[in-house]
């Protein structure tokens, strides 16, 4: 399963490698220093079984693909870098090759958006032993539903929806990163972010980051070595201090949104201190001894010391008795009153 307690960036590289297994491994040293937590990695070993031959892809395609044995070592080296290892496979031939050599050393793997109904895809993923992510960029719910009812109906719970498709760039206004809040409530499933909007926007990095206000801690991005080298998928790729920005940015938005625990941090427990912060009760006027406590005595003040009475304590010292002599002030405790453990009816008394 992805965690879903911290930044979790995904370096996608995608076939920007251009069959280039060296460039591969740079990329992967490069979403090491760049501080991404995962690498994802398409693979394609039938060509026929993806694409059919009249396909202006099929030409392209044929020249990208990388072997086996060279996929092997490329995971190798992703797990030498302590990077979580995600496969995105794009024919029947690369997930069962996923099953039966490197379960152990792949995280997640997942069918693009363009295979979401591809049954076969679905029935060999159903076998992964970790995450199935299920692209559904472009894909109706009953799409959708398809896809999670299948994997469903052959016991696989482990589902993870990432959100977004490539457009070359995508344009902001097609994100409608409030479908992901839908998703997730709609399926009780993880959502992601798999972003393609194009870097060279001042602000791209805030619309990377904008999922992660919402709760959605997964970002995907594209990342590369020279974002002027238009190579495959440049267009929504980004250099490895671009990639540092969102991770950092990413940390301090989940920060700062916090969990759905009422827990209070230290600094906020003492920004609610009561008294020399939060108003204390004090004495309105000089209180005699044995004078019984009525509201007209009592005033909310803000105070040097703290009080260990909080402010909703003003009923329990109604009808209470003054121990001594109180000063104009001072503040209100149970060690200068006489008190009894009951809710005091005060709403007959009038503030004067």
């Amino acid at each position: 399963m992805l965690p879903n307690n911290r930044p979790y960036l995904i370096a996608e590289t995608a076939f920007h490698h251009e069959g280039d297994v060296s460039f591969l491994i740079d990329l992967i040293s490069l979403s090491k220093t760049s501080e991404a937590d995962a690498i994802k990695f398409h693979l394609l070993f039938d060509l026929d079984d993806y694409i059919t031959k009249d396909h202006p892809g099929h030409n392209v395609l044929k020249n990208l693909l990388i072997s086996e044995a060279d996929w092997a070592s490329v995971i190798s080296k992703a797990q030498e870098s302590k990077l979580d290892v995600i496969t995105l496979v794009n024919d029947k031939a690369s997930i069962q090759w996923v099953n039966e050599n490197h379960q152990k050393e792949i995280k997640a793997v997942e069918i693009h958006a363009t295979g979401l109904n591809d049954i076969f895809l679905l029935e060999e993923c159903s076998k992964f032993q970790g995450t199935v992510i299920l692209g559904i960029g472009g894909s109706t719910f009953d799409e959708i539903s398809f896809a999670i009812d299948f994997l469903k109906k052959k016991g696989k719970s482990d589902i993870f929806l990432m959100h977004g498709f490539q457009n070359y760039p995508t344009r902001f206004e097609d994100i409608n990163l409030k479908r992901m809040e839908f998703m997730k409530n709609a399926f009780a499933l993880p959502v992601g972010f798999a972003d393609h909007t194009d870097p060279a926007f001042p602000n791209n990095i805030f619309i990377s980051c904008i999922g992660v206000a919402c709760g959605f801690n997964v970002v995907e991005k594209h990342i590369t070595k020279n974002p002027a080298e238009k190579r495959i998928d440049h267009q929504a790729a980004v250099d490895a201090g671009t990639f540092r920005e969102i991770k950092v940015l990413m940390r301090q938005i989940l920060d700062s949104v916090g969990d759905h625990v009422f827990q209070m941090s230290e600094a906020e427990l003492k920004y609610g201190d009561t008294g020399p912060m939060k108003k204390a009760l004090v004495a309105r006027k000089k209180i005699k001894k044995g004078e019984k406590i009525l509201p007209e005595h009592i005033a909310f003040k803000r105070t040097k010391s703290s009080s260990y009475l909080k402010q909703n304590s003003f009923s329990l010292i109604i009808g209470s008795e003054a121990l001594k002599d109180i000063d104009e002030d001072e503040i209100l405790s149970f060690s200068n009153l006489s008190y009894e453990f009951k809710v005091q009816d005060f709403s007959q008394f009038q503030v004067k």
